[in-house]
């Protein structure tokens, strides 16, 4: 007990007094070695190195990319342009939008901030046009960009499927039912919210014909998914070579087809990803020191005797973990948050039956949840960022997202078929 109050007393003061979490995690995986064992303390190094020699996180700055050249290039402006047509006219139809734009877009770029950013900025925009509150139409937004993590090619389904070693193709297939049923109940907590406020729809029911042209000026856009996901699961290419293809694709089609990706815009794209990359892949590197020390003092293994002591029901088990995940969310990154949760629930996970896939979504559905709960909130500060919105205006505004977006937490933590229909479907 003394070694995990040391190890995480000193990760939470440093966190809270503004040290930077990856600094952070690595002072306490520091210390805490130099104190509790006789190891060499070049072990730490050694073990960051290891941890981010992986052919797979190479995935990680390539998603990125396409995500930032996605919106450069006028690529998410035409999902946009589409999902208007489609669903517009309903009521609340501008928010219905960029709710299914944020599922188009998601499906490609793998990160919830990047979906936020590239969606936010025609949305909030548009809604504010159309008379809605624009703190409304800005949490709209930072929601409806959590699907990012969970549909497939999600980021932190690949740093989790790095840390517990599980099959990161197998982990995208499960996340698309959730991502899907986060995609539905975010937009049907949207009609009815907009129902009570008076948002009405735009325009008529689309003609057939405008739905053609709207699908044909979308059609480069749209095929992107299809080509990354539907590569990965014909076993054409892994989740890594996908990555590169996503951006070999995007590149072509914002600079070539669409001709809005300019060299200068493209740079900036480059510099945004590599600073991004820079700073996950030292947290990732840092952290695979951190779990090499919980591994090395059996802390997963305490913890998991520690809740098993407190119940052997496997409900409220399940209850107090996810519990104690969204808490973490609220104050840690959702990088980091996987990496340090990954290894202390996978057992206590598995003593009950439940697969590491299902394990996996369960966390970055914590996670995504997380985003748009007051303290951290990252898609929430992304859409203030955007709108220029205070952020506590829009905390006041997330409450119904949060209570849609439990639905499918609820269903992938009681209802295994939710993760695990395609996998297995997709495995015979």
């Amino acid at each position: 007990m003394e070694t995990l109050l040391t190890l995480f007393g000193i990760f939470l003061v440093l966190m809270f007094i503004g040290v930077p979490i990856g600094y952070s995690i690595g002072a306490a995986t520091v210390f805490s070695f130099w104190w509790f064992t006789s190891t060499p303390m070049t072990i730490v190094a050694h073990q960051a190195v290891v941890q981010t020699n992986s052919f797979t996180l190479m995935a990680i700055p390539f998603f990125i990319l396409a995500g930032n050249i996605m919106g450069a290039g006028g690529i998410s402006r035409r999902i946009v342009n589409f999902a208007r047509v489609l669903i517009g006219y309903v009521t609340g139809g501008v928010a219905l939008v960029a709710t299914l734009a944020s599922v188009m877009f998601g499906a490609v770029s793998g990160s919830a901030v990047a979906t936020t950013s590239a969606i936010g900025s025609f949305m909030i925009p548009e809604m504010e046009e159309e008379g809605y509150d624009k703190p409304f139409g800005a949490t709209v937004c930072a929601a409806a960009g959590t699907m990012g993590v969970v549909l497939p090619p999600s980021i932190p389904l690949v740093i989790y499927g790095v840390v517990v070693n599980a099959s990161i193709g197998d982990l995208f297939i499960a996340g698309i039912i959730p991502g899907l049923l986060m995609g539905v109940c975010l937009m049907i907590a949207c009609y009815f919210l907009c129902k009570k406020k008076g948002y009405t729809g735009k325009g008529e029911k689309p003609t057939l014909k405008a739905v053609w042209k709207a699908f044909l000026g979308a059609f480069w856009a749209l095929l992107a998914p299809f080509i990354i996901l539907g590569g990965i699961y014909t076993g054409f290419f892994t989740p890594t070579e996908a990555s590169a293809v996503a951006v070999f694709y995007c590149f072509i089609v914002g600079k070539f087809i669409y001709r809005e990706l300019t060299w200068k815009k493209l740079y900036g794209c480059l510099v945004q990803a590599v600073s991004i990359t820079g700073a996950t892949t030292f947290m990732i590197g840092i952290s695979g020191s951190f779990a090499l020390f919980l591994a090395m003092q059996h802390i997963p293994q305490i913890m998991a005797s520690f809740m098993v002591s407190i119940t052997d029901n496997w409900i409220i088990l399940l209850i107090i973990m996810n519990v104690f995940m969204l808490l973490v969310g609220m104050v840690v990154d959702n990088i980091p948050a996987t990496i340090i949760l990954a290894p202390i629930f996978l057992p206590i996970a598995v003593s009950f039956g439940m697969s590491p896939i299902t394990l996996g979504i369960m966390i970055t559905l914590n996670k995504a949840i997380s985003f748009i709960t007051p303290p951290y909130g990252i898609t929430l500060n992304m859409a203030s960022a955007v709108s220029k919105v205070p952020l506590e205006h829009l905390f006041r505004n997330a409450f119904w997202f949060v209570i849609a977006l439990l639905v499918p937490l609820l269903l992938v933590m009681f209802v295994p078929q939710t993760t695990m229909f395609l996998v297995e479907l997709m495995n015979r």
